[in-house]
């Protein structure tokens, strides 16, 4: 039996979906809805629940990713943090967990250019745009550069 490190990521076979939040952007598609997304050859698959929206990989313009954070605990407690004097955010910090975004430009079939939001658990946004982009998907920022600011262009002073 071969050793694993308890802090590798399992990996992901390329027909599996990815579990994801629908933010915005998808019609007919709640804001919010929890959902799980699959890339087939020629089209990107959103499930939740009864809903299924299919985007075809070739009408989509841009994808790209970005870590983000989301509170764990809201109500009161995220209500109350807005008004925190400062230095306390390294404790609010712990009430944090660390989240991808994947941002996607489309055209629908009249030409039209929309764009659709979704959240995935840490680390997958990054192997989903991978999939998309090697099925035809566009991105403006390709996957070496996105850890590169040099390479895409930005925090770079112009002399």
């Amino acid at each position: 039996m071969p050793a694993t490190s308890v802090f590798s990521q399992p990996q992901r076979d390329a027909t599996s979906g990815f579990k994801v939040v629908h933010v915005i952007g998808l019609q007919g598609v709640k804001r919010g809805s929890k959902g799980e997304i699959e890339v087939s050859n020629d089209a990107l698959e959103f499930a939740s629940g009864a809903t299924k929206r299919e985007l075809p990989i070739a009408s989509i313009q841009d994808a790209l990713t970005g870590a983000d954070s989301q509170r764990l605990v809201g109500g009161t407690l995220g209500f109350l943090t807005t008004f925190a004097p400062y230095g306390s955010g390294r404790f609010l910090s712990l009430f944090r967990t660390k989240i991808d975004t994947l941002t996607i430009a489309y055209r629908d079939s009249g030409g039209g250019l929309h764009g659709a939001i979704f959240t995935l658990p840490e680390g997958q946004a990054a192997a989903l745009k991978k999939q998309m982009v090697d099925r035809g998907a566009k991105t403006s920022v390709s996957a070496e550069d996105e850890g590169n600011p040099q390479a895409t262009g930005k925090n770079t002073k112009e002399k």
